[in-house]
């Protein structure tokens, strides 16, 4: 038989061909929902010729050795305490392998890819690439669809699975979007409610509404003034098009603005959320500097009016924006969250251990709960077995940052009904916490048995005010409640700790919760009255200790200022 010198080569490039597009054949599903997540509801297919983002996680090389190094900074008893890492030394631990860059640069490759024009980190563990839907339904073995949410009528595009190549194992911990479902409501505000002020009674004394002045005096911080104002810095994080107001801000308050993933300084739209954090968190640690990051983005899919300003995970714009800066404030408060169960476990992971690179470099980050108990509704499960469960939150679920839950009244305080707090599902319990958490749960006997994770990270980790907090918005007065008024409250509190360190020559506290459940809980003061029902349920209730309601109490800043 003779061969053509034109086929034997065609034939010998299929052969070496094969290889390479066989490393690609074999897939896993890397995560799928069993059913249209609960509150949303299926629109119709995505055009292909969409254009979006899509975000790889890569597996970090030494996140474990990160996390020791964490814990040892932030502990008091530690010889390392204090000694925080550079941004540098960050990047070198969670750098990926040159095997996972290799191996992810060939995926890339083999879908068209251009791997010089990617997005990447400084640390490289987090690639974006612009691609199609149609490319990344090809690259994922997906379909992507337009999901619509039953309450804020707001689109996003999404699947309800997605699979990464055999080779991939081990080397991409997560992309997106894919299959966050993230509740776009908690994650607009975490305020409880709004009065105007005309409709409760005057004079505004504090068992009316709480100002700064109610709140310095109730957490003993008026009589320290601030030092190391040239150092020290207060952070405030904001989402979804929520814009602090300057001319709402009183005259002992100032701040600047940041904006971080084409995110706006709308000062013609005031934000009942990002007044709030600036006007308490800027009035109580005065005059230490306070920064708002207004964080934007680009949504996935514009079907129409109705699509929300920014659907993208917000928490990678931040963290991705954030953590490539040298300079950044050693505390900053968020009051935005998640429903936990409608957060990935994968996205979830990915997204607190970029929080636990915050803490390593010696930032103090506080979260605020939520606002509805142990969950809203019926609290239904969804990952297909429609159980009744109670409902954690997320991020304050994640073990590396600081979770704050509300109080009310003056003398004494007590739990504020609509504090968020329990256990979570995806995070075991840390060690910082276990032994309180446990005598809790043994407190509780069979109680709820089967609604919450008994082995599970509990939330809150401490609490202040959050009830009746009188703000100014496009010049009216008025009243807000929630646990967003309960974070910006204790971080501000901790930036004035922070301040008090930094002036004596100490490094600032960073990671504050190995700190406060040992040492610190003496300058907390515990909470014993007060529940957080929901779930068609009275929820839990506070007691001496650490409690699911207020946590291990509210601060004291001169007990406190004693023990740092």
């Amino acid at each position: 038989m003779i061969w053509s010198t034109a086929l034997v080569f065609a034939l010998t490039q299929v052969c070496l061909a094969n290889p390479v597009s066989k490393r690609w054949e074999d897939v896993s599903v890397r995560h799928a929902w069993a059913a249209v997540p609960h509150g949303w509801e299926l629109r119709g297919a995505a055009p292909a010729d969409h254009s979006m983002s899509l975000r790889i996680g890569l597996k970090q090389g030494r996140m474990d050795e990160l996390i020791q190094q964490l814990y040892e900074v932030s502990d008091p008893a530690h010889a390392k305490y204090g000694q925080h890492l550079s941004l540098e030394e960050v990047n070198a631990l969670v750098a990926p392998h040159p095997d996972t860059l290799d191996a992810v640069n060939a995926w890339l490759a083999h879908h068209g890819v251009d791997t010089s024009a990617c997005q990447r980190t400084g640390a490289n563990d987090w690639v974006t690439i612009r691609v199609t839907v149609a490319q990344a339904e090809r690259m994922l073995g997906t379909t992507y669809n337009v999901y619509r949410h039953s309450t804020t009528l707001q689109d996003v595009v999404r699947t309800l699975e997605y699979s990464l190549p055999d080779a991939l194992e081990g080397h991409v911990d997560v992309v997106a979007p894919t299959t966050y479902f993230g509740t776009t409501r908690s994650m607009r505000t975490a305020i409880h409610s709004v009065t105007p002020v005309s409709d409760v009674a005057v004079p505004l004394t504090c068992s009316v509404a709480i100002t700064p002045t109610c709140l310095q005096d109730l957490y003993n911080t008026a009589a320290y003034t601030p030092k190391a104002t040239s150092t020290n810095k207060l952070g405030i994080v904001g989402y979804l098009e929520e814009y602090a107001n300057r001319a709402d801000l009183q005259a002992e308050g100032n701040y600047t603005t940041v904006l971080v993933n084409d995110g706006l300084d709308d000062q013609s739209d005031p934000g009942v959320e990002a007044n709030l954090d600036v006007q308490y968190g800027a009035s109580i640690s005065y005059p230490t500097p306070v920064t708002y990051y207004s964080t934007g983005g680009s949504p996935p899919y514009t079907p129409d009016d109705n699509m929300a300003s920014n659907t993208n995970e917000p928490y990678l714009d931040f963290l991705e924006y954030i953590g490539g800066q040298q300079s950044i404030p050693q505390t900053f408060t968020t009051s935005y969250g998640d429903t936990e169960q409608t957060v990935p476990m994968d996205y979830a992971i990915s997204v607190c251990n970029g929080f636990a690179t915050l803490g390593a470099r010696g930032v103090s980050l506080v979260f605020s709960t939520g606002d509805n108990g142990v969950g809203e509704g019926d609290c239904m499960s969804n990952d297909g077995s429609n159980k009744a469960a109670f409902q954690p939150t997320f991020p304050v679920s994640c073990p590396y940052v600081t979770a704050v839950g509300a109080t009310q009244n003056i003398s004494p305080e007590v739990g504020a009904a609509f504090s968020s707090g329990g256990f979570s599902n995806y995070f075991s319990t840390p060690a910082y916490q276990a032994n309180v958490t446990a005598a809790f749960i043994e407190s509780l006997g069979t109680t709820y048995a089967g609604l919450y994770n008994a082995s599970g990270r509990g939330t809150p980790d401490v609490s202040a005010q959050g009830s009746n907090f009188h703000i100014t918005v496009g010049g009216q007065d008025q009243l807000a409640s929630g646990t967003s008024a309960s974070a910006p409250t204790f971080a501000a509190i901790i930036a004035l700790l922070n301040d008090y360190r930094i002036s004596a020559g100490q490094a600032p506290l960073g990671f504050l919760n190995p700190f406060l459940y040992a040492s610190g809980a003496a300058g907390l003061t515990d909470i014993i009255a007060g529940s957080n029902p929901g779930c068609e349920t009275t929820g839990f209730t506070a007691r001496a200790g650490w409690d699911p309601v207020t946590g291990l109490g509210t601060p004291d800043f001169g007990k406190l200022q004693a023990l740092v």
